[in-house]
């Protein structure tokens, strides 16, 4: 494996700093104006050197890297830890898709944002946020990419709770920022075992190569827990996966994280948060392939996860909630495609994913923008003649997650559950081949009753209605064509350049060994079929007959009212978790603990320290003649002794 120094790395990271001290610091004094150019152009360029970048990379033999270390960082005895980079073809896909699409979304927020007051405080924490994400997956080991974990956790918790006057707003902010402290406790004690293990052998290190070099260190038995090593670190790990990436159970967060401004959504769900935990789980598959119980609840996990929120998706009614539950199970299929093994398969669909969630957020925006921030899709409807550049676009996004051939979800869904059937894992398989037919059917239920069908906008807000300006709709198109030829890199097997894309992360990532061999053109019509089928079903629903939804959910109202509200999670969460903890933070620490033993111990101590202070300050009163008159008293005193011991 060849590695060669790449300075020029520093600049992808060293760009969006400088867009957030820009906004910081000078935007409020420049203007909108400023703010509108500098925003966008530092990730724009932090864009150009990472193609600049991948260039290099490309002209390379395969499975080679850049590096550069920009400075030491930790050194305790024979640990040591530099802040270096590393671009390999894995980081290097992740590199393009967040500074790319995160370019193409902040350049959108510029018109979105147009008339908010806090527009610099907005962009600094856009610029900030790619900035996160840009250092976790450059990062040449795992306790810096650590820093970029918490960066984006820190800025999720800004940017969700931007308008924090709200007091709703800001209490979603929070939700997501404890439910992801808890995922984080994981990842932490996950990392601690790692540098316990390795170091007890000689091996302090958490630079992702070393640790890929000491393999046979992850694979041995821990004593303690009578399972390997790597068990115990993946199991740890994934539990911080699925509280950035929005697994069961930390899932809970990122519905409610709707309530930032449309463009954030767009960034969290597409190209930076929810994304990391897959990320992390590719990266180090050196160590989850030594566990195949780590792998198997990884599966197990995604394949639930996807069909639960799907599931969720159907029935409800906020637009942008819908595409918070499609996220939840999009994440699903990439952990699928993960847990079996097929690594690739799950980063090829994190890329397509990005481009057409990031499409479909986008539209979502605009078409809340044209309605003045209203919503509900049951206040919609017949929107495609007055937002035709939106609905085409929206539609396009669409069918790319409804993987319709030759659309980019296509190619990447059908990967992983090719991958999910010939691992053996036909349970999780089926799951998947239904959560398609759930995807598809939510998402054109969503498109027939926000463009299609009678009007049921407000006649104030009708009267206004109009199509996004061109600094919003040219994002929508540019990604648009991304959602259509974005899967072409990795035609099937025997088709051009097929399998070009996995053969390209293949030195990373590793070779998929499936258990059988079963046409992928099989499993493809199978899940095309049922693809086809949700389409049909809500099109009938929504089109052909669109009294019939209300008509099933009065038939159906205790499972209607049971998706609705979520299976009712929230509220099991509340009664289980949170009103435990506020029981025991309040009567028993509150009153007891605090109140009676530490209110007790150092309220009392704090007394006697008060009153031997109050006594020695009536000593110490700053008047010479009194400190005179003591020490004569003490010259006195000693003299008389003196006279005491010669007399005697």
């Amino acid at each position: 494996m060849m590695t060669a120094p790449f300075p020029a790395l520093g600049l992808i990271l060293l760009l969006p700093a400088l867009g957030v001290a820009f906004n910081i610091f000078l935007g409020p004094r420049l203007g909108r104006r400023a703010v509108n150019f500098a925003g966008p152009a530092a990730i724009f360029i932090a864009f150009g050197v990472g193609c600049w970048a991948f260039a290099t990379l490309l002209a390379m033999p395969p499975g080679s890297a850049l590096t550069v270390t920009l400075w030491p960082w930790i050194e305790a005895g024979s640990f040591h830890v530099d802040f270096a980079l590393r671009m390999d073809a894995l980081s290097a896909v992740m590199t393009l898709v967040v500074s790319g699409v995160g370019a193409l979304i902040h350049v959108y927020s510029a018109g979105y944002m147009a008339h908010d007051e806090d527009y610099a405080r907005y962009f600094a924490y856009m610029n900030l946020f790619t900035l996160s994400m840009l250092i976790l997956v450059l990062a040449d080991n795992l306790l810096l990419m650590f820093v970029g974990w918490e960066g984006v956790g820190l800025c999720s918790y800004l940017l969700i709770a931007f308008w924090y006057t709200n007091p709703e707003f800001a209490y979603n902010g929070r939700k997501a920022f404890v439910v992801n402290r808890i995922g984080d406790a994981g990842f932490i004690l996950g990392i601690l075992t790692l540098v316990y293990v390795l170091g007890a052998h000689g091996a302090w290190t958490l630079a992702f190569t070393d640790m890929r070099a000491h393999r046979d260190i992850l694979a041995e038995v821990w004593a303690p827990f009578g399972v390997p090593v790597a068990t115990v670190a993946g199991l740890l790990l994934f539990l911080g996966a699925t509280g950035k990436s929005a697994q069961i159970p930390l899932y809970v967060w990122l519905p409610d994280a709707m309530v930032g401004p449309t463009p954030v959504s767009a960034l969290i769900h597409a190209a930076t948060m929810v994304t990391a935990g897959v990320y992390m789980v590719v990266r180090l598959n050196f160590l989850f392939i030594l566990s195949p119980t780590a792998m198997e609840l990884i599966a197990t996990v995604a394949g639930v996860t996807s069909f639960f929120a799907a599931t969720i998706a159907i029935v409800q009614p906020d637009i942008k909630r819908v595409l918070a539950y499609s996220t939840i199970s999009q994440i699903g299929y990439m952990f699928l495609g993960a847990g079996v093994g097929a690594f690739a398969s799950g980063i090829f669909h994190v890329m397509t994913h990005a481009f057409f969630k990031a499409l479909l957020f986008l539209c979502a925006g605009s078409v809340i923008h044209a309605l003045d921030g209203e919503q509900d899709m049951n206040r919609m409807g017949g929107l495609w003649r007055k937002l035709p550049i939106t609905y085409a676009t929206m539609l396009i996004a669409t069918l790319a997650i409804s993987a319709i051939p030759g659309f980019s979800g296509y190619f990447s869904k059908d990967l992983i559950l090719e991958s999910a059937f010939n691992s053996g894992h036909f349970k999780l398989w089926l799951l998947g081949v239904i959560t398609a037919d759930l995807t598809s059917f939510y998402m054109f239920r969503l498109i027939f009753m926000t463009f299609h069908g009678s009007s049921r906008v407000d006649p104030h807000r009708a009267e206004h209605l109009h199509e996004s300006p061109p600094v919003m709709t040219i994002p929508l198109f540019i990604l648009a064509v991304l959602s259509i030829v974005g899967g072409w890199v990795n035609l099937p097997k025997g088709l051009l350049w097929g399998d070009a894309f996995v053969r390209f992360l293949a030195p990373v990532t590793g070779t998929y060994h499936p258990m059988i061999e079963v046409s992928g053109a099989a499993i493809s019509l199978i899940a095309l079929a049922s693809t086809l089928l949700g389409i049909l079903f809500a099109w009938l629903l929504y089109i052909r007959q669109p009294e019939l939804p209300g008509r099933i959910s009065d038939a159906l109202a205790a499972l209607y009212r049971t998706l609705l509200h979520k299976y009712y999670i929230d509220e099991l969460y509340n009664l289980v978790v949170s009103r435990p903890l506020f029981w025991i933070a309040g009567p028993v620490l509150a009153r007891r603990v605090d109140k009676g033993g530490i209110d007790g111990v150092v309220d009392g101590s704090a007394l006697t320290v008060e009153n031997s202070g109050e006594a020695v300050r009536r000593v110490e009163t700053g008047n010479v003649q009194h400190y005179v008159l003591v020490y004569l008293f003490g010259v006195i005193a000693i003299a008389a002794y003196y006279v005491y011991l010669v007399i005697r």
